[in-house]
């Protein structure tokens, strides 16, 4: 069992934002903790009380809230990850990270951190295959990256094509195995 490993788990904006879920569902299972840093955007999809009822752990949303006690909050999520994975990951959060934009408090956590990042990527098939997404998945993979997906699916401009998340238990076996 993969006791006291902690998962970072990142939920950006897209209508896959209830895969994660399922995610922390799986992982939780595993005795993995979850820690879910949810986006402004995927808030827009899902709720912090979904994925905090499931993770059992407060969702962080906001890196200039109010913290309990002293702790600068995107530092202290960064120290406390074996694995950061972000799914879904949109072509905006898949830009921001390879263009070294830190501008929310996923990006900050990110960068932050000495753990192993995977990325599970969810969008329409013609954003995914766009030379700069391309590119962009390029660059992260270069710097040590892990990518798990997108795969052949349905999605939700009603195309059947390369741009769905990968299935949550090749998510969570990747995760496992860079949580090792």
């Amino acid at each position: 069992m993969l006791k006291k490993k902690t998962v970072i788990l990142g939920v950006t904006g897209s209508i896959a934002a209830y895969r994660a879920c399922d995610i922390i569902g799986a992982l939780r299972r595993e005795e993995i903790d979850v820690q879910a840093v949810l986006t402004k955007e995927a808030a827009e999809f899902i709720t912090p009380l979904s994925l905090q009822t499931l993770s059992k752990n407060k969702v962080i949303t906001d890196m200039f809230a109010l913290p309990e006690k002293w702790d600068p909050v995107h530092t202290s999520i960064a120290d406390k990850a074996g694995l950061v994975l972000i799914a879904p990951a949109t072509a905006n959060i898949i830009g921001k990270l390879a263009n070294g934009i830190c501008d929310d408090l996923l990006t900050c956590v990110v960068f932050a951190t000495k753990a192993p990042v995977l990325i599970a990527p969810a969008m329409n098939e013609k954003m995914y295959e766009h030379k700069i997404v391309q590119a962009n998945i390029a660059r992260l993979k270069e710097i040590g990256y892990k990518f798990v997906g997108p795969i052949k699916g349905y999605l939700a401009c009603g195309h059947v094509a390369e741009g769905h998340i990968a299935e949550t238990a090749r998510i969570v076996k990747e995760a496992k195995r860079l949580l090792k």
